[in-house]
């Protein structure tokens, strides 16, 4: 039975595995004497050495086999000391790596013996007596059963129901002999299949521990050892089916839904003009089908963020055991859904904030006593929508920026005019965000090299999305992310300044209002813009942008930008309307004024740059 096939189902299902054992393995860190990470870190293991050895790949189960002994030991003596769960970290990275060796039919490449040896002694038990689980016992003169019927139900929402069913089998035939397997195996490769199956199995195991063994394949629903008492076919029916899909089909399917309904706007667009009632009406009903059509392409790429953020515990666990500090983690809003191509794009950049926030934020534990604080640290990551777009922040409870420090450093850099006595939030990131730009004395494997912000705000902005900073001396620091919860689509209002078309994403427009001079005024050496009874930063952005020429002939309009609680009103020489608009991926050259996130081509097949509303109301004002 060839199941190279389902290399990749493994894969991924081990992952998850190991992924549930290292998380488990951080909450029982910090409470040793809790049984239900104990027990979650056992269900992980004991399942992940089932689908290694059923898959064929001898190293993994070695070092699956000896982690199970060594985590049975610990439910019944409980860990004490970090050097234990250094030794269960280990082994959960080596299983990283040798997963991937594995399906890659390398699985005798990995080297295992080492840490068995410090598994087996760790359990004080020498190797050679070490014993697998009591189910996996089977008494050397025991004589086989007469063949039993076997019942299997693979789960219906499991994802290649084919591949499960073929590894039950597979496990099946290291217990003793198989037959009389119905459907047969060529039904298993049928979509039609529906997880059911039976066979007749010969072995010298007791019935529960049959049972025992099959279930830790994965997605089995249930095994039955004689009659059945429900039809299985019947149950697996009144389940919803799923498939696994190619993520760039889906790329794929995105690009083209979202190419449709730039399309469509320009189809209505000319139907108009041709004033023909039978052709608007069918330019109509695709403009409907083409916005329904990218609507559920959109859900299908929606993700929750836990999918990135349940990697960076270990992260955090691992920096501050390597900086002497204590740091408690915690993750909030893990269900927030965002675009699975911006999901890809933000571990780094949140890795590099985490990696900010241990090292310059949270300070030593005699320091924090010697502050009044607890001597263990808080880190936070926390994701919210709002409206159109997702919030993720990243805070901590550590020493906040040295703001006297920073502007030394940039006023010698050249970075701010010399004598300048403040630095507020929005000029405090563009100082942080320069290249290069450090207060580190020494440049080590963590800091020094003043690349982080910079890799950060870049990134976000390439991503259509923008970074707040807001930090108190002795409090702490917090840094809020803002994406858009989809890259592909978004509706724009177009503006004019000079002979340039703009495009400003509507979710940062409050309103748009009547430019009038008799409107302006100024404060603190700015212009600002009366709105109502609300004064506002106001910009030209004619002037910002450098465009040369007389304005052109008419009354200029001021959009009223929006983002948080910040605005700013943005003065432009023309509105030209609303449009859908395709956002490409923009990477920025140097230099490039940082108040555009994207770049789009119209409708017309006119190119226009994407302003980010957010760069508008906060660091982008002072270029």
């Amino acid at each position: 039975m060839d199941l190279t096939r389902y290399a990749a189902l493994f894969l991924t299902e081990s992952r998850e595995q190991l992924a549930a054992m290292s998380k488990a393995l951080l909450a029982w860190e910090r409470q040793p004497q809790a049984s239900e990470p104990a027990i979650t870190c056992f269900r992980a293991m004991h399942t992940f050495k089932g689908m290694a050895a059923a898959m064929g790949y001898p190293r993994l189960t070695e070092l699956a086999h000896g982690s199970e002994s060594l985590l049975e030991h610990l439910r019944h003596e409980p860990a004490t000391g970090r050097p234990v769960f250094n030794l269960l970290f280990r082994v959960v990275d080596t299983l990283e790596q040798g997963i991937g060796l594995a399906v890659e039919g390398q699985d005798g490449r990995l080297e295992v013996a080492p840490l068995v040896e410090e598994l087996a002694a760790a359990v004080r038990v020498p190797r050679r007596r070490a014993a697998p689980a009591t189910q996996d016992v089977v008494p050397p003169d025991a004589p086989a059963r007469a063949g039993r019927e076997i019942r299997v139900l693979i789960d219906p929402g499991a994802v290649m129901r084919g591949a499960r069913a073929m590894l039950v089998v597979r496990k099946a035939e290291s217990l003793g002999k198989v037959s009389g397997l119905r459907p047969p195996l060529a039904a298993f490769e049928l979509d039609g299949f529906d997880g059911a199956f039976s066979f007749r199995l010969e072995s010298t195991l007791s019935d529960p521990a049959v049972v025992g063994q099959l279930e830790v394949v994965g997605d089995v629903a249930r095994v039955d050892v004689g009659e059945p008492q429900v039809d299985f076919r019947t149950e697996a029916g009144n389940r919803r089916r799923q498939i696994r899909v190619d993520l760039r089909r889906l790329d794929r399917i995105m690009n083209l839904a979202s190419e449709l309904v730039v399309a469509k706007g320009r189809l209505v667009e000319l139907a108009g003009l041709a004033g023909q009632g039978p052709l608007s009406e069918v330019a109509d009903r695709i403009g409907r089908i083409a916005s329904d059509l990218y609507g559920e392409a959109v859900q299908t790429r929606l993700t929750p963020v836990w999918q990135v953020f349940d990697r960076f515990p270990r992260v955090v666990r691992d920096l501050a055991s390597q900086l002497g500090k204590r740091v408690r983690f915690d993750i909030e809003g893990e269900d927030t859904l965002l675009d699975r191509a911006i999901l890809d794009e933000l571990g780094e950049p949140l890795i590099h904030l985490l990696r900010n926030a241990i090292d310059h934020g949270i300070e030593a534990p005699r320091d924090r006593a010697r502050a009044g604080k607890p001597e263990e640290g808080t880190i936070r990551v926390s994701a919210t929508g709002d409206r159109n777009t997702v919030l993720i922040r990243v805070s901590d409870d550590g020493a906040g920026v040295d703001r006297s420090r920073v502007l030394e450093a940039a006023i010698e850099r050249g970075l701010v005019p010399p004598g300048s006595s403040v630095l507020p939030d929005e000029l405090l990131l563009r100082v942080l965000s320069a290249p290069g730009f450090s207060t580190s004395g020494k440049v080590s494997s963590v800091s020094g090299r003043g690349m982080g912000m910079e890799a950060v705000t870049t990134r976000l902005r390439g991503l259509g999305g923008s970074v707040e900073v807001t930090s108190e001396r002795g409090v702490g620091s917090e840094f809020t992310l803002r994406l858009p919860m989809t890259l592909a689509i978004v509706k724009a209002l177009l503006a004019r300044v000079g002979n340039e078309q703009y495009a400003i994403p509507l979710a940062g427009i409050a309103e748009t209002v009547e430019f009038r001079t008799d409107r302006l005024g100024a404060l603190e050496g700015r212009e600002t813009f009366q709105l109502r009874d609300e004064v506002l930063p106001a910009v030209r952005l004619r002037e910002w942008l450098g465009v040369a020429g007389a304005p052109p002939t008419g009354r200029p309009a001021a959009v009223i930008i929006e983002v948080g609680e910040q605005r700013a009103a943005v003065v432009v020489d023309a509105l030209i309307g609303q449009q859908e608009i395709l956002v490409e991926p923009f990477d920025a050259p140097r230099g490039t004024l940082p108040v555009f996130s994207g770049a789009t081509l119209l409708g017309d097949g006119v190119p226009a740059l994407i302003v980010d509303p957010a760069a508008l109301v906060g660091g982008g004002l002072h270029g």
